[in-house]
């Protein structure tokens, strides 16, 4: 079935001898601009099945791309960045919107809206970072239609539920015709915009383990504005104490925005992992999250300033994971 997007244009009659050339030339500069709003043409494919979605990827790869909640690719289509011959809707398949909390696990099918994560009374028990995470994430009515799958293969270094994805040790299972395989979230960011998925694959879920007794999380972004707002800096930290509290048996402290990819701060979890947890401690983590971090100059603000930020965003979530670990 081939979509098109239909628009009209209604004429405006103006009189008069300048005005009518300038009315017309109005006009035509705003018939060009609605023009190049419009989608291309292609061919729309609405499966009822995760197979059938694998043997339509499997068909036309490159020349194929997935529609869940439609707030990057459609834009992307509009904007003439991609022109994909065929759009695989995948909102015909409950399974990809389904929510599993049985056994030790936590699995989320890779189009769950960001607005059910983050309104899941579930999630917010268990995995309550990834839930402010989903909170923050644009605007009400970007959240009703973005899913979580989208957030993570669009692969940008700001996006918002990578981070705390990835302080929860997150898995994504990526599904074929020929079988499926499963890839830590950590791995699997290659650059802005680019993943290991392949042409074939399309993401089906994201897996986490039950997070362990006496741990918590936290999550914190830093924009210019209050919402709708792209993360200048954005942090999410998770850790697990000992069974007295006394000492950090794991730590996990994402950075994002300030590299290419979200990137796991190695050096400030060394820092933290095997030491009584204190304030003194969390802000030699900080101190070293930020001398980790790979942040660049931009109209939006300085790689200093980023740098400076890392350092107070990581020592709030440390605190926050620290307090809801004591909980």
């Amino acid at each position: 079935m081939e979509r098109y997007l239909i628009i009209s244009v209604s004429s405006t009659i103006f009189s008069g001898g300048g005005e009518n050339e300038a009315g017309w030339k109005f006009l035509r500069h705003q018939t060009e601009e609605r023009v190049k709003m419009l989608l291309p043409k292609f061919q729309y494919h609405e499966p009822s099945t995760i197979d059938e979605v694998c043997q339509i990827m499997a068909e036309f790869k490159e020349r194929a791309c997935p529609l869940a909640g439609g707030t990057d690719l459609l834009v992307k289509m509009k904007n003439k960045i991609i022109s994909p011959d065929n759009v695989v809707s995948l909102g015909r398949i409950e399974k990809l919107t389904d929510v599993d909390h049985s056994g030790d696990r936590l699995t989320i099918g890779a189009c769950r809206t960001v607005a059910q994560i983050a309104q899941s009374g579930r999630i917010r028990d268990g995995f309550n970072a990834l839930k402010i995470g989903a909170g923050s994430l644009g605007s009400p009515l970007i959240r009703n239609l973005a899913t979580i799958g989208g957030n993570i293969l669009t692969a940008r270094p700001a996006a918002d539920l990578p981070p705390p994805l990835m302080a929860y040790g997150a898995r994504v299972i990526l599904r074929k015709s020929s079988g499926e395989r499963s890839v830590s979230l950590d791995d699997f960011f290659r650059g802005p915009g680019l993943t290991l998925l392949f042409p074939d694959e399309i993401l089906t879920e994201i897996v986490m383990e039950k997070p362990p007794p006496n741990s918590g999380a936290g999550y914190i972004k830093l924009g210019l504005r209050k919402a709708q707002e792209i993360s200048l800096v954005n942090v999410a930290v998770f850790v697990s104490l000992d069974g007295q509290g006394n000492t950090i048996k794991t730590a996990r402290v994402v950075l994002g925005a300030v590299a290419p990819v979200p990137m796991r701060a190695t050096s400030a979890e060394h820092v933290l992992i095997g030491e009584k947890p204190g304030e003194s401690l969390f802000i030699k983590a900080a101190e070293t999250a930020a001398g980790e971090s790979k942040p660049i100059d931009d109209f939006r603000g300085s790689a200093q300033y980023r740098r400076d930020m890392v350092k107070v965003l990581t020592l709030r979530a440390l605190n926050m994971a620290y307090k809801e670990a004591r909980t």
